[in-house]
């Protein structure tokens, strides 16, 4: 039963996050540079013991739909794909061994406010340096590349760690009225 409701919610949080990034985020473009891509928001919290050829053929089929609404030929889908694919190190490197086994979700409360930060930052930092790097497939201009990939990268880590923020608030304040 338990995962019948998980499958149901994240294939809920799948459809929602590439409806607002095809139809809300794609639209936005602060300065030129910083497009928000919070569909990779869906990779970052996969629960913890998710399979990883599960994880890679999810990362691909949700940059697959992004590219489809899009018109991108294989962009998002390689990126993500690739975010997916580093997940599962990165997530070892900010936990123990004992940790790691007890996770069941990536979230602030199961990490801790600042490795769970930098497990975030990292994971949109890898999936964006690989999105704009294919995007462009030049080192031409190289500052206006990572003038991209770090403003993409600092908007989209705002809004997330946003989400996650109100997330975990609502988490402890049912946790401490139960």
């Amino acid at each position: 039963m338990q995962k019948d409701n998980l499958f149901y919610i994240f294939l809920f949080a799948f459809i929602v996050l590439v409806l607002l990034q095809v139809l809300v985020f794609n639209r936005i473009s602060i300065l030129g540079f910083a497009t928000p891509y919070i569909y990779i928001y869906m990779i970052i919290k996969l629960p913890v013991k998710t399979n990883r050829n599960l994880t890679l053929l999810i990362g691909f089929l949700l940059g697959f739909v992004i590219d489809i609404f899009c018109n991108t030929p294989g962009i998002n889908a390689a990126a993500t794909t690739f975010a997916a694919f580093m997940r599962r190190p990165l997530q070892t490197s900010f936990t123990s061994v004992d940790d790691y086994a007890a996770l069941q979700m990536p979230n602030m409360i199961n990490y801790g406010t600042v490795p769970y930060i930098r497990y975030v930052i990292l994971m949109i930092l890898i999936h964006h340096v690989t999105l704009v790097m294919l995007e462009s497939f030049s080192y031409f201009n190289l500052a206006l590349v990572l003038k991209r990939i770090i403003l993409s990268s600092i908007l989209t880590s705002i809004i997330i760690l946003g989400l996650e923020g109100f997330s975990s608030k609502k988490k402890k304040e049912r946790g401490t009225a139960e």
